[in-house]
Parts: structure tokens; C-alpha cells; sequence
């Protein structure tokens, strides 16, 4: 239980982070940053400063094995490429909408889970679709024109960012989230920061840095909040309570961007509540002991690696030696 609910307020903490988000990003893009600056910037300044603090303070942490390593790093890779899809969007369409489009990602994890061995309940199901039926009905209410592209943007990044998260969710199994935060944000800038290097290089002006540092901060505390719930709580609960992300983008947006919904869409939004609120009655497996040798990131816990090793503390030598 206690593991539970530790999951559970990491996960809700995660999902008011990544949904400032959007609303910073789109933020900085209406203030003339480059989609690709923001990604690039807000990526490396978060690792340098996680690294930071764990070089000084929580050294343990940086021990990694090599193929908790390698999924960090395949992890990275993806949610890096879906991060610059993400911005680019953000260039093209509204923040909420953008949000809408990138809460499908449940429904890729869903079906990710079940051909990793790990099918959900019928309870499960019945809430991905009831959250289905909310993003139908506040996407096809939209106001507005939609842009293609930028649909299809957000899109592929939502099926990246999904698709990365059972990866993490195998490497933290064995490792904390602390340090599945570091590779995956390490491997996500080795990605992003040179793609920003060689096709932009261009620098907020005098008085814009500030949407693109409190983007910095979003992303160094969302991603350390949200595996620390995949660890306690698996990655598909933690997908589902992650769509309380877009409440909390389309409310900053109607607030800050001055942005709007339609009645209908509140009615999705309501909806949406309720899948979220069901998660403290559904059944799940707290970690990943029960997943069968057939899975296919089962190369990704190694056996005979005990549960415990990144925590053990070095004994002091006896005096009487």
C-alpha cells in the first residue's frame, strides 16, 4: 500500500508538471524562440542540472549496469525525437489542442503492455475507453482550423513518448528513478542538443529566457516524478493518471494563452475526470516480477542482479583488522 500510494503522488505530482509544459513552450515559441531552440535548451540545461545535483549530492545514483544503461539510452533516443516532433507542433498548433492530440499516448502503452506480456484488466480497458471517448469529444468540438502537419507531428510524438515509457518502466525494476531519470534525460540531449547545434543555434533574446528556464525546471521534475510513479505503479496507471496533464495544460491555457473550450468540451473533460478518479479502484501489479520470459524487453533485467545493489552503502572497515 504504502508503495501505491507513493506511486500514486508521484504520478499526480508528474502530470502538473508535464502539463505546464506545453503552456511554457508555446510561451517561448509566441515569443519568437524556435521550436527547436526551446527543446534543445529546456533538454541539456535539466540534465546538466540533475547531474549537478546528483555529482554532489547523491552519488549512488550514478551506478547504472550496462543494459539498464542501453534501455535508458533506446528510452532517450526515443523521447528525444518525439520531444522535437512536440515543439515543432506546438509551433503550428494551440497548446490545447496540441495537449489533446499528445494524450493518446495511453492508449499506446496500452497496447505496448499486451505485447510485453503484461495485458490490463477489464477495469483497465473500460477506463482507456472512457478516456477515449473524452479525447474524441474535446478534439472533434475544436474550434478553429486544425494544421495537418502539425497534427500529425503531435501525433508521432505521442506515439514515442508512449512507447519509451515501458522501456523505463523494465530498467526500473532494478534501478531508482533518480538514476533512470539521468540516462533517459542524458541520452534525450545527446539526441536534441545537437540536432539544435547544427540546424538552429539561435538564442533567446534579453528578457526571454524565462519561459525557457521554467521549461528547464518542468522537465527535470516531471521526468523524475513520473518514474518514480512507473516504478511504484506501473506504466500503464501511471499513462492513465498522466492524462490529468491536459486538464491541467487546457486550464493554464485558457487562463494564460487565453485560449477556449466549448460546453461539449467540458463534457470530455469531465469524462476524463472520471477515468482519472477510477484509478484508486483499479487492480494492478506493483512491479514486474510476475512478467513472463516471453516478453520482449525481458533482455532488459538481467538475472541475478540484486534488488538492492545502487542503495548499499559502503561498511565501515572494523578498527580490531
Amino acid at each position: 500500500m504504502q508503495k501505491r500510494k507513493t506511486g500514486l503522488q508521484a504520478a499526480l505530482l508528474s502530470t502538473v508538471f508535464l502539463g505546464l509544459a506545453p503552456v511554457f513552450g508555446k510561451q517561448a515559441i509566441n515569443l519568437n524562440i524556435t521550436p527547436l531552440a526551446v527543446v534543445g535548451l529546456r533538454t541539456f540545461l535539466a540534465t546538466i542540472l540533475l547531474l549537478a545535483i546528483m555529482v554532489i549530492f547523491r552519488r549512488k545514483y550514478l551506478y547504472i549496469y550496462p543494459a539498464g544503461l542501453l534501455g535508458c539510452g533506446i528510452a532517450g533516443l526515443l523521447n528525444g525525437v518525439g520531444s522535437i516532433f512536440y515543439y515543432a507542433a506546438l509551433g503550428r498548433v494551440t497548446a490545447s489542442v496540441g495537449q489533446l492530440l499528445f494524450s493518446l499516448y495511453p492508449l499506446i502503452v496500452a497496447i505496448v503492455l499486451i505485447l510485453d506480456s503484461q495485458p490490463p484488466s477489464r477495469f483497465t480497458i473500460a477506463r482507456i475507453f472512457l478516456a477515449t471517448v473524452a479525447v474524441i469529444l474535446l478534439t472533434y468540438t475544436s474550434t478553429g482550423s486544425i494544421d495537418i502537419i502539425g497534427v500529425a507531428q503531435m501525433l508521432l510524438a505521442s506515439v514515442l513518448y508512449a512507447l519509451h515509457i515501458p522501456i523505463n518502466q523494465k530498467v526500473l525494476y532494478d534501478i531508482p528513478a533518480p538514476t533512470v531519470t539521468l540516462y533517459t534525460l542524458l541520452a534525450m540531449s545527446l539526441v536534441v542538443f545537437p540536432a539544435y547545434l547544427i540546424f538552429d543555434r539561435t538564442l533567446p533574446g534579453p528578457g526571454l529566457w524565462w519561459p525557457v528556464i521554467a521549461l528547464t525546471l518542468v522537465t527535470f521534475l516531471s521526468r523524475l516524478f513520473l518514474f518514480l510513479g512507473v516504478k511504484h505503479l506501473g506504466g500503464m496507471q501511471t499513462s492513465l493518471l498522466g492524462l490529468l496533464e491536459l486538464l491541467v495544460a487546457i486550464g493554464l491555457s485558457i487562463v494564460w494563452l487565453k485560449e477556449s473550450l466549448t460546453p461539449i468540451q467540458w463534457v470530455g473533460a469531465g469524462i476524463l475526470f472520471a477515468s482519472i478518479f477510477l484509478v484508486y479502484f483499479d487492480k494492478f501489479k506493483e512491479n514486474q516480477k510476475n512478467i513472463g520470459r516471453g516478453s520482449w524487453l525481458s533482455w532488459l533485467t538481467p538475472p541475478g542482479i540484486p534488488n538492492d545493489l545502487t542503495f548499499r552503502q559502503p561498511q565501515p572497515e572494523s578498527k580490531n583488522r
